[in-house]
């Protein structure tokens, strides 16, 4: 059964295994993340840490029973409340509902563990699986997102009260 867990320096090698695997599937409906966040890993990992150890983000991994990332789930720009989430799942894993499970369970965290009472997603608009994944985890379209927040895609921001 697949398990959320917050993420731990020692994910780093599931995490960069799961990222290398799915970068053509992620690639199709998301932004790529470019040769330069593969060369620099270790360095971004160690940075989303700090920046859990702040408090000014929370990043989680979806562990499948033998480790290996089946998905990433991000809370992050934390203000006032509210914040915005992120989330990728790898391309054998969708369509089979852990995403909208994991986000489920991360909306329960972010109020029990994080004092989070609004979560704010964006998506673009060919991106329907991640739409279908927001609404039913209780999300609401409130608005169009801008471009240069989905990689020059148009797109809608949702939004849930937790």
């Amino acid at each position: 059964m697949p398990e959320l867990k917050r993420l731990r320096a020692g994910h780093a090698p599931a995490v960069l295994a799961f990222e290398v695997a799915n970068r053509a599937y992620f690639a199709a409906s998301i932004s790529d993340r470019g040769d330069e966040y593969f060369d620099q890993f270790a360095d971004r990992h160690g940075a989303m840490l700090d920046e859990q150890e702040a408090g000014i983000g929370a990043y989680y991994v979806l562990l499948d029973d033998d480790g290996s990332v089946l998905g990433r789930f991000n809370l992050y720009r934390f203000e006032d409340g509210t914040a915005e989430l992120g989330y990728r799942v790898a391309q054998h894993a969708a369509g089979r509902g852990v995403a909208t499970a994991a986000v489920l369970e991360l909306c329960r965290l972010a109020a029990a563990r994080h004092g989070l009472r609004t979560l704010r997603a964006a998506t673009s608009h060919a991106n329907a699986a991640s739409q279908r994944v927001l609404i039913k985890a209780g999300f609401v379209p409130i608005g169009p997102a801008d471009p240069a927040d989905l990689g020059g895609k148009p797109g809608t921001w949702y939004q849930r009260h937790i």
